[in-house]
C-alpha cells in the first residue's frame, strides 16, 4: 500500500504550466528548420508527383517516405491525421509506427544512409502554420529514433505543393489535382500495397 499527500493547488498549477510549455516546444519555427541542415531534394516534383500517385491524399492525410542515397523510393505509407490539437509528439509517434512497420530500423549504423520525407496534404494556403511546425518537430524526432536522416518536409495544398524552408514548390500536383496514371508517360513505376490494421481514427496504407 503507498501513502501519500495530496499535491497543493499551487503545485498542480505548476505542473499544468509545466507541460503546457513543453507542448510550445514541440513545434520547430521555419528558421530552427533550415537551420538544420535538411538535405536538399535533387528533383523535388519528382518525389512529390510519385507519392501522390501511389496514395492519392486528400486534406489531412500524412505521406512519409524513405529515399535511399540515390533518392529511390524504399517504402512509404500514408495514414489520416487525429481530430485533435497539433502534437509534435503525437505526431513523432504516429510517424514512428508507420516507419516501423514498412522498413527496419538504420540504429546500428553510425551515420544514416537513407533519408525520410514527409508529404502532408491540408486545407489552406502553402504559408507556415503551427501545425506544419508540430509535424517538423514529429519527423525530426522519428528519424532520429529510427536512425533515418530527416529530410524534407513538405505541403500539398490548393495551391500546389511546397517544400517548406527552400522556397520550391509547383502548381501540380495539387490537393485538388486528380493523380497521374501509373501507365502515363514518366510516371512512376506501379508499386505493390500492403495494408496494415485499424486503429482508432488512423488510416494506414503501406507501399513497399
Amino acid at each position: 500500500m503507498t501513502f501519500g499527500f495530496p499535491p497543493s493547488p499551487t503545485a498542480s498549477t505548476s505542473t499544468s504550466a509545466d507541460l503546457s510549455t513543453a507542448s510550445a516546444t514541440r513545434v520547430l519555427e521555419p528558421a530552427e528548420w533550415a537551420a538544420a541542415g535538411i538535405p536538399l531534394l535533387r528533383n523535388p516534383r519528382e518525389v512529390v508527383s510519385g507519392l501522390h500517385a501511389r496514395h492519392r491524399p486528400e486534406p489531412a492525410t500524412a505521406i512519409v517516405a524513405v529515399l535511399d542515397p540515390d533518392e529511390r523510393l524504399r517504402a512509404s505509407a500514408s495514414f489520416t491525421r487525429r481530430t485533435a490539437p497539433a502534437d509534435g509528439w503525437m505526431f513523432r509517434n504516429a510517424l514512428l509506427s508507420q516507419l516501423r512497420r514498412v522498413i527496419p530500423h538504420d540504429l546500428r549504423r553510425r551515420t544514416p544512409v537513407r533519408t525520410a520525407v514527409l508529404l502532408y496534404c491540408r486545407e489552406g494556403d502553402a504559408r507556415w502554420t503551427e501545425e506544419d511546425g508540430a509535424w517538423m518537430w514529429g519527423l525530426r524526432d522519428a528519424c532520429t529514433l529510427h536512425g533515418l536522416r530527416c529530410g524534407a518536409y513538405i505541403t500539398l495544398t490548393q495551391d500546389g505543393w511546397q517544400v517548406l524552408g527552400e522556397g520550391r514548390g509547383g502548381r501540380r500536383p495539387s490537393a485538388d489535382s486528380a493523380p497521374e496514371p501509373f501507365g502515363a508517360p514518366g510516371a512512376p513505376p506501379s508499386l505493390p500495397r500492403t495494408g496494415g490494421a485499424a486503429s482508432g481514427d488512423l488510416r494506414r496504407v503501406a507501399a513497399r
